[in-house]
């Protein structure tokens, strides 16, 4: 007996997260009531040829305003914004982009007791990836980076791949740039 498949395996898995993953689209996690600075964060991404992924889904979780993760296991022993999920997944554009409507991040104690700079925490899905890449987008020019524990993991001269621009043609949106290989490669986690 011969079996046929009716598509490509690259198909395949375009089908699985535009089909199963993107059936609810979560890109504005607040509600009018919730606390913080209002802000949009689009996020490109890129092959190792700078070429715009169109099919990739971005997955971020972000603490609150307070710096308060909306999860049972968050250690800190105040309540989170209960106005406000922490998550949001999009697929990417034509482009390769997709923007998220959301609240700048509060800072997020450590597990040694320093706080972490304000961050969003980013996973990436694309076509060729079997398992998501982490890796973090901070706020450029915020003066505690230098003390942020993840950060100081991250060599100097790699840095720069984790920070988040400001947009010059739409005002109060970041843009983020996910380079998944190549020369300027975002700096990913093992996680």
């Amino acid at each position: 007996m011969k079996t046929t498949f009716p598509c490509h395996h690259k198909q395949w898995v375009r089908s699985f997260i535009w089909g199963a993953l993107i059936l609810t689209v979560w890109d504005r996690w607040f509600r009018e009531n919730t606390k913080g600075k209002r802000m949009r964060l689009r996020i490109c991404v890129l092959d190792g040829d700078g070429v715009a992924v169109p099919d990739a889904m971005i997955e971020i979780w972000q603490a609150d305003g307070e710096g308060k993760h909306n999860h049972p296991d968050d250690p800190q022993h105040v309540e989170a914004d209960q106005e406000f999920s922490g998550f949001g997944r999009l697929p990417t554009n034509e482009h390769g982009c997709c923007t998220f409507e959301t609240i700048k991040p509060g800072r997020v104690a450590a597990n040694d007791g320093r706080n972490q700079a304000s961050h969003f925490n980013i996973s990436v899905f694309a076509r060729g990836i079997l398992k998501r890449l982490a890796t973090r987008a901070y706020f450029g020019g915020d003066p505690a980076l230098q003390e942020d524990a993840v950060m100081e993991l991250v060599p100097k001269d790699r840095q720069s791949t984790l920070l988040l621009q400001t947009s010059t043609d739409q005002p109060g949106e970041s843009y983020f740039e996910i380079r998944l290989c190549g020369e300027n490669e975002t700096v990913f986690f093992d996680v």
